[in-house]
């Protein structure tokens, strides 16, 4: 972790030239960074992956706010000039409380979703899958609310999808079996409009697609996350225009393992990844 020295250099820096810092839990926050890649290919990304402490998705709102919190301090201390909170259950828990500590531009996955998923449907009847922490905090149906009031939301836990993702088995015939207990009741429902509220869910659209049926939108939470981080990074003018972009990788355990799968989740070569230790707020 660099010190004083260093987050003075980077305070010092050009405010556009600094990195966006992101984190999440594990490492389903790559699939955002994946996107941010595509859209903002000068920007220097820092990813931090709890991942000593994931899953988040089963912890309670006070927990993961408190975890939150450290990641964030973590990526401020590496001179960040925005955070994006890459992780559904902590934009769910913590947004306030990181927007009150923290004074920096600072973006979470749900807004971009239920804006994307208003936008999307055409009867009015939205579907959301997530961790248990994301359906329980019932932050999709509010924001859902606040953008169109006639929108109906209705929700799904599917705490299996991510270590059938993690295990690689994006293509395999459990995880279509699986697909089909946690979407056929809301497809009979009546949901046209899917939101993959899980940023590890991307990497199973095309599965998610397969069951859903052409009829159902799906709305990709890490596509809506860095399509609003350039528009709002434009219109704070710190967005990057010039330079070669890239992304350095810390985690808190597990840095082998991680360094295996950040390739499969960037969609390209594996990545060297950092070991890192948190201090406690």
């Amino acid at each position: 972790m660099p010190g004083r020295g260093a987050t003075a250099a980077f305070t010092a820096m050009n405010p556009v030239a600094q990195p966006i810092g992101v984190f999440d839990s594990g490492i389903g926050g790559l699939t955002v960074v994946r996107q941010m890649q595509r859209l903002l290919p000068h920007e220097q990304i820092i990813y931090l992956g709890d991942t000593a402490r994931v899953p988040y998705g089963t912890k309670s709102a006070e927990t993961v706010t408190r975890f939150a919190c450290e990641d964030a301090a973590f990526l401020m201390v590496q001179g960040v000039k925005a955070l994006v909170v890459a992780c559904n259950s902590a934009s769910a828990s913590a947004l306030p409380e990181l927007g009150e500590r923290f004074s920096l531009p600072t973006f979470g996955v749900i807004l971009p979703g239920a804006i994307a998923a208003n936008e999307a449907t055409r009867n009015g009847h939205i579907g959301v899958i997530g961790t248990q922490a994301t359906i329980r905090s019932g932050a999709y149906e509010r924001m859902v609310g606040e953008l169109n009031r006639e929108l109906r939301v209705t929700s799904q836990a599917c705490p299996l999808l991510v270590p059938l993702v993690e295990e690689g088995w994006l293509d395999h015939e459990v995880t279509d079996a699986v697909l089909r207990e946690y979407l056929v009741p809301m497809l009979v429902g009546g949901v046209d409009t899917l939101v993959l509220g899980c940023t590890h869910y991307p990497l199973l659209k095309e599965s998610i697609a397969r069951v859903a049926g052409p009829e159902v939108a799906l709305v990709d939470s890490a596509e809506t996350c860095a399509a609003f981080v350039q528009r709002e990074l434009q219109w704070q003018h710190l967005l990057a225009t010039e330079g070669e972009g890239s992304v350095r990788i810390h985690v808190t355990d597990e840095m082998e393992r991680v360094s295996e799968m950040a390739g499969r989740f960037l969609g390209g070569p594996t990545h060297a990844v950092q070991q890192v230790e948190l201090g406690v707020l």
